[in-house]
């Protein structure tokens, strides 16, 4: 208000508006020079020359000159006044001032009596004429239209607690007569009594959600901590794994080493022993040739005797010694080794099983809750987004969308945007006669086809009769009833997708699970027939 005072000085009292051309008067009051003249002129002054504020009369007309110090005050204001002008012109967002014409500048306050909203220049009479000093000033509001009666164009002050809306006081006395009204800032003290409650609600929700927060993440710790500690000694068991192995195969390999060095060496005797004996024997042979040859029947029989009393070569068993040892120590032992590690590769095997079990509960499935969205880019034409596109519903009138390569054209079916892998969680509630709910990849060949009939996805198939599994177009019956409310859990890694029912009280049954391996992302995905809704749930 000061400041608002403080420019009194610069305005002419006659058009209300800034000195344009300033005089000043004898009396020291200042005008436009057009505005005192014009005044001046009119027939009642004729002859009489007053000060329009304090009535002092002049004689004769007196003869106005320029006051140059307001004029350059005056233009100084005015560069100033453009330049903050700049920094008020209404932007994507901004309320507009709704006695601007020209160029729209930014409002500042909105009046409640007005119903209008004003921008720093406008808002000044409020501020410098008695008449607006019994207005209200508010923030300024996005739309006075809001707070604005539509059926008699009054300001909504009431609040009608029968019907739960606001009203003005015309409806008071016409439709609302009979009901429940207070003024609104009554209501208004009574919800922030209200809100007063339910903020200590809240405060005490986030107190309990913060000791589980706390809890969870100490067992996360924990769970590191235990997961370090087995993968340490998973490390010393394999490492003493392959030491005893490498331990027993160097055992086995200097065993045999040592058994083919005893019968080698042994062997050799034995060639030595028949190596001699050959000789002697070939001398025998080239002797008894010799006398065979000779022509001395006397030299002859004289000669052959001691030959025939040479012994007879030696043909005793210890010339048939067995040099094809089977090693069957060897295979004994490698079999036994061999037991030894299907055992341990068993015992890997449950140990893994036992760590990609799924969850037993749904408080454990949420911990793998994720958050999925739909993707527009993908829905089929009768099919309808909202609630921030995790809900859709089939209507009637087709929804004009931009042409896009992943559209569905054929199938009423619709995409989420996430690709999942890892370990994820999340649950749908349905409505309607029928409806799908997939997970699949993406591609070309998806878009040609409907969920469950290519080998690229998965599919349970949901209506109020029936519920079945489709994959590459084979259908699989489900004989478990079904709930509105499916839960999907993918275990990527694993190449595990699971679909539940999940019961109002939080009851999970298993539907159908698929045990295969996943090379890419799976994408969520529903079809909703006519009639038919799908609404992705947020964790409770």
């Amino acid at each position: 208000m000061a400041e608002s005072c403080g420019l009194d000085m610069f305005q002419c009292s006659i058009c209300l508006d800034g000195l344009n051309h300033p005089v000043t008067l004898h009396c020291g009051h200042n005008y436009c020079q057009e505005c005192v003249n014009t005044f001046w002129d009119q027939d009642n002054q004729k002859g009489v020359y007053t000060c329009p504020q304090c009535v002092h009369s002049f004689n004769p007309r007196p003869v106005l000159g320029k006051n140059i110090v307001l004029a350059d005050a005056m233009g100084k204001m005015s560069k100033e006044a453009a330049a903050a002008a700049e920094g008020d012109e209404v932007v994507p967002g901004d309320v507009a001032c709704d006695v601007c014409t020209v160029r729209k500048l930014k409002a500042v306050k909105s009046c409640l009596v007005c119903l209008a909203s004003y921008c720093s220049t406008h808002l000044q009479p409020h501020y410098q004429s008695a008449a607006f000093k019994r207005h209200k000033l508010v923030e300024v509001s996005v739309s006075m239209q809001d707070q604005i009666c539509p059926k008699h164009d009054k300001l909504l002050e009431v609040f009608c607690r029968s019907d739960g809306h606001c009203i003005c006081l015309l409806c008071v006395m016409d439709e609302h007569r009979s009901h429940d009204t207070v003024s609104a800032a009554a209501e208004r003290e009574d919800r922030q009594k209200q809100f007063g409650k339910k903020k200590q609600r809240y405060q005490r929700g986030i107190q309990e959600k913060e000791k589980k927060l706390q809890k969870l993440r100490k067992k996360i710790d924990s769970l590191k901590c235990s997961g370090d500690a087995a993968v340490q000694e998973a490390d010393r068991v394999y490492t003493e794994i392959v030491r005893t192995a490498d331990m027993k195969l160097r055992a086995v390999k200097q065993r045999i080493r040592v058994e083919e060095k005893a019968g080698v060496s042994r062997a050799g005797v034995l060639v030595d022993r028949l190596e001699r004996e050959i000789s002697e024997l070939r001398k025998g042979e080239d002797s008894l040739k010799q006398l065979s040859l000779t022509e001395d029947h006397i030299h002859f029989l004289q000669s052959s005797q001691p030959i025939f009393n040479l012994p007879e070569p030696d043909e005793s068993p210890d010339y048939n010694i067995h040099l094809d040892s089977s090693f069957d120590f060897m295979k004994k032992a490698i079999c036994t080794l061999k037991d030894q590690m299907e055992n341990i590769t068993q015992g890997i095997v449950e140990i893994t099983e036992t760590i990609q079990a799924d969850p037993m509960n749904r408080e454990e499935f949420l911990l793998y809750l994720c958050s999925l969205s739909l993707d527009p880019n993908t829905a089929f034409e009768n099919l309808m987004l909202s609630d921030g596109n995790r809900k859709v519903t089939w209507i009637k009138r087709a929804q004009h969308r931009p042409n896009h390569p992943e559209r569905f054209t054929e199938y009423d079916q619709v995409l989420c945007t996430e690709g999942l892998s890892g370990v994820c969680y999340w649950e749908v509630e349905w409505k309607g006669p029928r409806v799908e709910v997939a997970m699949c990849y993406k591609g070309s060949e998806l878009q040609e086809n409907s969920f469950g009939y290519t080998d690229q996805s998965w599919s349970i198939s949901l209506s109020t009769s029936s519920c079945s599994f489709w994959h590459n177009e084979v259908k699989t019956r489900i004989s478990v009833p079904c709930s509105v409310t499916v839960g999907v859990y993918l275990n990527h890694e694993a190449g595990s997708l699971s679909f539940y029912s999940v019961s109002d009280s939080g009851q999970m049954r298993l539907l159908h699970r698929v045990q295969t391996t996943f090379s890419k992302p799976l994408y969520p995905g529903f079809m909703v027939s006519r009639g038919s809704s799908v609404q992705i749930r947020a964790q409770k």
